[in-house]
């Protein structure tokens, strides 16, 4: 069983001097929201600072002055983004982000990054850029090309694992799994003191936890099946030092690192990523907008190699 667990990623910033997205907009709109990319809320919790829904296809975050969705498999984020832009008077408007990462079958999407642009542009001038390798791991980040600077102390991390270990992918796809045995397995408790959470197991495979503090956030999405198997973790924690021991539970063959607006990024990568993986790739830039983006993938050399799949012709996925 196939689902693409990559996601596209979106955050919206408003004026909080005109209102709050926090407590002026009913959650009625955030569902209908939801709903324009096919996806639904499940559940949720909230602090004063904070709420955070887990979706069908992973989560939104919402707080005073901006939201941050995150949706995978064959969802359509930018409609949701569209139907905000409808809705929200321009003015009160003051920045967009809009990121895609490559997919295991980009060709059973419903659009591209161009696709998504093109009608983002129709709303919002913008710049694009793709981070990383397109023959390798990448990410795409389109921003709103105005006026609006990114504050300084808005820092926050990706860590994108690939291929994840045996035992782990064993361990994920078990039958009867609750969701204590995953946070168990993960170490949340040990990783997140003092959050609030809420998480979610599908059927038949799958998880999704978020966890909020204050103004802090953290949010981890599961897909575990061997063949595809891919784990998101975003945060506005510093991810690059938790690093060590997400390594260790899942022990991916690869893995993704971006940070954000951390200028301090690359000599934590020294720091803290074991030499038993070697980097692929480093790009970082400076966007017009002041977000200082840094990616980087990390694989594990080769020491036995795999045998040819024979692919099933008639199969959607074209793979057995």
């Amino acid at each position: 069983m196939f689902f693409e667990g990559s996601e596209k990623k979106a955050e919206v910033v408003i004026n909080k001097n005109s209102f709050s997205l926090l407590n002026d907009i009913s959650d009625d709109f955030w569902h209908q929201l939801v709903a324009c990319c096919n996806a639904k809320v499940l559940s949720s919790i909230k602090n004063e600072n904070c709420k955070a829904f887990i979706l069908s296809e992973s989560s939104l975050f919402i707080w005073e002055d901006r939201f941050l969705i995150l949706t995978c498999g064959i969802t359509q984020l930018v409609y949701s983004i569209e139907y905000f832009i409808k809705h929200i008077n321009a003015k009160d408007i003051l920045h967009v982000t809009y990121q895609r990462k490559n997919e295991y079958y980009s060709n059973a999407q419903l659009s591209s990054f161009s696709d998504d642009i093109e009608l983002l542009s129709k709303y919002v001038k913008g710049k694009a850029y793709r981070f990383g390798e397109m023959y390798s791991h990448h990410n795409y980040v389109f921003h709103q090309d105005n006026q609006y600077q990114v504050p300084p102390d808005d820092i926050s991390y990706e860590l994108l694992a690939y291929q994840i270990g045996e035992s782990a992918s064993k361990f994920l796809t078990n039958k009867g799994l609750t969701a204590s045995d995953v946070r168990a397995f993960f170490c949340v408790d040990e990783l997140l003191p003092d959050f609030q959470l809420d998480d979610f197991v599908f059927d038949p495979y799958g998880y999704s936890l978020n966890a909020i503090s204050d103004k802090d956030y953290f949010t981890i999405h599961i897909t575990p099946q061997t063949d595809s198997s891919y784990v998101s973790i975003e945060s506005s924690l510093d991810l690059v030092s938790l690093a060590p021991k997400i390594i260790e539970i899942l022990s991916p063959a690869s893995f993704d690192l971006l940070g954000f607006n951390d200028h301090h990024f690359v000599e934590k990568i020294a720091e803290n990523i074991s030499e038993n993986y070697v980097s692929n790739s480093l790009v970082s830039k400076i966007l017009d907008n002041g977000n200082h983006v840094f990616f980087t993938n990390f694989i594990t050399p080769k020491t036995q190699y795999t045998s040819p799949i024979r692919l099933d012709i008639n199969g959607k996925n074209q793979v057995i």
